[in-house]
This record gives C-alpha cells, sequence and structure tokens, in this order.
C-alpha cells in the first residue's frame, strides 16, 4: 500500500485480554488514548490483525483499538478451535469494551471483519457510533460454494488431487478441509494451507509464486476452515435477517468493483437491509485494503467521521440529507 495513502506507522500499546474458554487474547492500541474510540476488526476468519489497517487512522484524532480475535494471530491459544465461535467472539467484545470503560466506539471492519462488525452492531446497538465496512461477507452457503467454485487465472488445477481425496473420503468438501487441517498430518496441513493460500492471492489477482511459511498460515486456515464448517455460527440466524436490530447510525460501505472474494452483490444485499446506510464502489480496486483507491477511500471517510460525525464530506448533499432526517 502506497505510503501517501496512509498515516505513518506508529508503535502499538500491547495488552491481554483473557476470555471464558481458555483463550487468551492480543490486544492492541494505537492513537490518543483521549481520541474518538474505534474498535478495528480483522478479517478471516483467523487471519490476525495487520498493522497496516490501523494506519488508515489520523493517530492524533482517534484512540484505535484492535485484537487478534480468538486463535489468530499473538492471541492464544494459536490456531485454537474450542471454545472457537461467533457467539464467543461478540462475548469477547463485550469483555473488551466493558474493561476499556467506553460506551460507544466506531466499528471498522473488512471481509469477515465487516461481518462481525455488523453482529456486534446487532448484539449491542448503543455500543455503535458508527460502521465502515470494506468488502462485507455474508457468510451463507452459497457464498462460501462460490469462492471454492471458482477458477482464477494462473491457478491451474491444484485443488484438484484434493477434491478427489475429499470424494474418497465421503465428506463435504469444506468438512473435508476442516478435517484435514484439524486432524491431517503435518505435511497435509503443510501442503494444504500453502494451496489454500495461492488460491486466494489468484482470487484476487495474479497467482504468486511462492507462498509463506507453513507453520505462519497453518493457525489462520484452521480457524477458517472451522468457522466455514459451521457456517460461521449464522445458520440458524443469518446476518441479513439481523440487520433489522441495528442502530440507525453512519454506515458505509466501500466495496472493490473487481473483488472476486467477496462479491460486490453482497454489499448490494446488505444496503437492501439497511435504508440508512451508503455503498460506494471503488472502480478497479479488488478485495485487498492495500489497493491504492480503497486505502484512500478508507482515509477519506475516516478522516470524514474523526471531523463532524459522519463519512461523507462536510457540506455535500448527502451529508445535509442525512442531517435533515436525523
Amino acid at each position: 500500500m502506497p505510503a501517501a495513502n496512509l498515516y505513518p506507522e506508529t508503535p502499538a500499546r500491547r495488552s491481554r485480554l483473557g476470555v471464558p474458554g481458555g483463550h487468551d487474547l492480543q490486544l492492541y492500541e494505537w492513537g490518543d488514548p483521549q481520541g474518538q474510540p474505534a474498535l478495528l476488526l480483522h478479517g478471516g476468519p483467523g487471519s490476525g490483525l495487520s498493522p497496516t489497517l490501523a494506519r488508515c487512522f489520523d493517530p492524533q484524532r482517534y484512540r484505535i483499538i484492535g485484537l487478534d480475535q480468538r486463535g489468530a494471530g499473538l492471541s492464544t491459544p494459536s490456531g485454537g478451535t474450542a471454545h472457537n465461535g461467533t457467539a464467543e467472539l461478540l462475548v469477547d467484545l463485550r469483555q473488551l469494551r466493558a474493561q476499556l470503560g467506553i460506551a460507544r466506539w466506531l466499528v471498522v471492519g473488512g471481509s469477515w471483519g465487516a461481518t462481525l462488525a455488523l453482529l456486534h452492531a446487532a448484539d449491542e446497538p448503543a455500543a455503535v457510533a458508527g460502521l465502515l465496512l470494506r468488502g462485507v461477507f455474508l457468510a451463507r452457503q452459497q457464498d462460501v460454494d462460490d469462492f471454492f467454485a471458482a477458477a482464477p487465472p494462473g491457478f491451474g488445477d491444484a485443488w484438484q488431487p484434493w477434491r478427489e481425496a475429499a470424494a474418497r473420503a465421503g465428506r463435504p468438501w469444506v468438512a473435508q478441509l476442516d478435517h484435514w487441517m484439524q486432524h491431517g498430518t503435518p505435511a497435509e496441513q503443510a501442503a494444504l494451507a500453502q494451496v489454500w493460500w495461492r488460491f486466494e492471492q489468484a482470487m484476487d489477482g495474479p497467482a504468486p509464486t511462492q507462498a509463506p511459511d507453513a507453520a505462519g498460515l497453518l493457525p489462520r486456515y484452521r480457524v477458517q476452515a472451522h468457522y466455514l464448517r459451521h457456517g460461521c455460527g449464522l445458520r440458524d440466524l443469518p446476518l441479513l435477517q439481523r440487520l433489522p436490530a441495528l442502530p440507525v447510525v453512519p454506515t458505509l460501505l466501500l466495496h472493490g468493483e473487481q473483488d472476486h472474494i467477496c462479491p460486490l452483490a453482497g454489499a448490494v444485499a446488505v444496503l437492501a437491509g439497511l435504508p440508512h446506510a451508503e455503498l460506494r464502489r471503488i472502480a478497479h480496486a479488488g478485495h485487498a485494503p492495500t489497493h491504492p483507491a480503497l486505502a484512500a477511500a478508507m482515509v477519506q471517510a475516516l478522516d470524514n467521521f474523526a471531523a463532524h460525525g459522519r463519512f461523507e464530506a462536510a457540506g455535500s448533499a448527502t451529508l445535509a440529507a442525512a442531517a435533515g432526517s436525523a
């Protein structure tokens, strides 16, 4: 991501949060401790929080609060899936807010982080001052099926041996992925993690030639496979059915028009359930938050919110209409 689009990197203030079920979460804070509180949620599930995401915020105006969700990043146990589900993550956010003594915060998230942001807003509507969502993921079975059915250019048939093995095992595809990530041999898990990573990268651009070290990828995909197998905890009450519980607060969806990981149709569906929200389509951008146009849109929206509590520029027609109906 070009540094010109972002605020300078600043050291994080780190602490830990022990939560029920034996998990110990890594917490991060950046910016002014007296600034506008903002909760930053990472994607995945299981990806861990990149400090680059915090650079979209003005550190002189925001108190940026982030965490590695259960099993992710520096939280322990690394890759742990016991007592790790969406309901538990929502309890963690309640506990975090209470521990920090924050009444309301702006909630910002991308991909799975956008999903969790919406779920948190439905769970604690009075705690949310605004929602900034990038590349929202609906977490429906059809979304997962469509993702794995894609054939990105340059990826080839790397999934084929795995699909044949899943068919021989007699398990559905995602269930078999979870089985391998939980119970496979170390060699199977390392190979699967690298194929999965290359597939994700190819979905959002040219296929890379070499994946990162498998040891760093294993916790991420172990958690992700676990969540996907269990429908991200949303089978009984899907995300779109929870939208009526959300507060009427400034809500902005930013979505790359070339996002093949979380297609634009998902954001359109969310918009239909949130009449007060706004959707901005970012031309030429995909899923990655590092695209210059997407990063610039994030920075501008956050600057506007810090200045006057809304994501639109001061004096815009959209802002005037919103203010008039408030």
